[in-house]
């Protein structure tokens, strides 16, 4: 689940003005430092999908799947995760560093985020000739995945991870045909879980609606706008010194001075990215919003997995998708969403639209190393309780 929301393309026409405003010269001498040449971006996106070795030991064959878990969607990119490993049990904890506290309050996409990872995880693990057992985090502040061997399984959704992406452009409006979006319908649900999919033009109108209110509301707070700037990479430089946030490339706009980036962002409208999201839902071929039956931690795991599934069989048809979360997100927009689609007392979760597009760049991810949490005699050598 990467970003829930992209700042407006930067036109030429605007990349203009903020040239002539700011001085060419100035500019200029930032490009050589901007764009680093020598950095090999699409090498380093490309380094976390090596296969699962049959013939590594146990430990090792743990660590490769968790190459395959932080490939995950996540929001913002900010890959809020951490593992350990002990002998046949890996376990999932958030990282609450890297909590959105202005879109996320609640931490409700960041354990939806840890779910997406889950459900990664599974995948890899069966491909590896792994059965896994999940212990959910009903109480625990924690997810755990319990390993015995078995025949390994390796399945179009399994090979799907290395491709998977959160494509945030405008997509070509053709409607997906009829034999792949039952094969889409057809998955297996979590319990728990449900998928309400949007599919007449009244339907995709009214979530429009709530777009464009929730994106009104949230880019009038400077707070939210902050929040998203601080996650923002404006350049292969900064993708590649941080290895998280959201790329600018990735999102279909151009590399710029991350100073000029940021005015950029800062003097964004609330209405220009309503009109921008609209532009892209429009494009669209449908969406579907992930529902839940309850409002916790468990649930949010479950909707995270469901979500992942979701993703990596559109991916699997080459089907693209995007989240556009805003009425979701929007406290006092939820409830009123919620009511419009006769949810009920299932609770929305993530609102999801699909349809055909070029592939962008890829995200990048922090290697294993960085988030895999090494056991220090009776301590944890890294923290994750906020």
């Amino acid at each position: 689940m990467n970003k829930t929301h992209t700042f407006p393309s930067l036109s030429r026409r605007d990349f203009l003005k903020l040239t002539a405003a700011t001085g060419g010269l100035a500019i200029g001498g930032h490009l050589l430092d901007t764009f680093s040449p020598w950095l090999d971006y699409e090498e380093q996106a490309a380094q976390p999908v090596q296969p699962i070795a049959q013939e590594e030991p146990m430990s090792q064959q743990m660590q490769s799947m968790l190459r395959f878990a932080t490939l995950a969607a996540n929001g913002h990119n900010t890959q809020p995760w951490k593992f350990s490993i002990h002998q046949d049990t890996i376990e999932i904890y958030p990282d609450y560093s890297r909590q959105l506290p202005v879109v996320d309050p609640n931490n409700r996409e960041l354990w939806i985020s840890l779910g997406c990872a889950l459900e990664n995880l599974l995948l890899a693990a069966k491909a590896a000739g792994y059965a896994p057992e999940v212990a959910y985090p009903d109480v625990d502040e924690s997810i755990r995945v319990r390993l015995s061997s078995d025949t390994p399984q390796t399945t179009a959704l399994f090979n799907a991870i290395p491709l998977r992406q959160t494509t945030r452009s405008v997509y070509d409006g053709q409607p997906v045909p009829a034999a792949d979006l039952d094969k889409v319908q057809a998955l297996p649900l979590e319990p728990g879980v449900s998928l309400h999919y949007l599919m007449t033009p009244t339907e995709l109108e009214t979530a429009l609606e709530y777009i464009n209110e929730g994106n009104l509301r949230q880019y009038a707070n400077r707070a939210f706008v902050d929040e998203l700037i601080f996650w923002l990479r404006f350049n292969k430089k900064e993708a590649m010194a941080a290895l998280d946030g959201l790329y600018s490339r990735c999102s279909g706009n151009p590399e710029v001075p991350g100073w000029l980036g940021r005015i950029f962002v800062k003097s964004t409208k609330p209405q220009q990215q309503a009109d921008a999201d609209a532009k892209k839902f429009r494009s669209s071929s449908g969406a579907v919003v992930i529902v839940t039956d309850t409002d916790e931690k468990a649930a949010w795991v479950r909707a995270g997995q469901q979500y992942e599934r979701l993703t990596l069989q559109m991916t699997a048809l080459n089907i693209k998708s995007a989240l556009l979360n805003q009425p979701i997100e929007v406290a006092e927009l939820r409830g009123q969403f919620q009511s419009a689609f006769n949810l009920e007392t299932r609770l929305p979760q993530l609102l999801v639209r699909y349809g055909y597009a070029q592939p962008m760049p890829r995200s990048l991810r922090r290697p294993v190393e960085q988030v895999l949490m090494v056991e220090k005699t009776d301590a944890w050598s890294i923290s994750v309780s906020g």
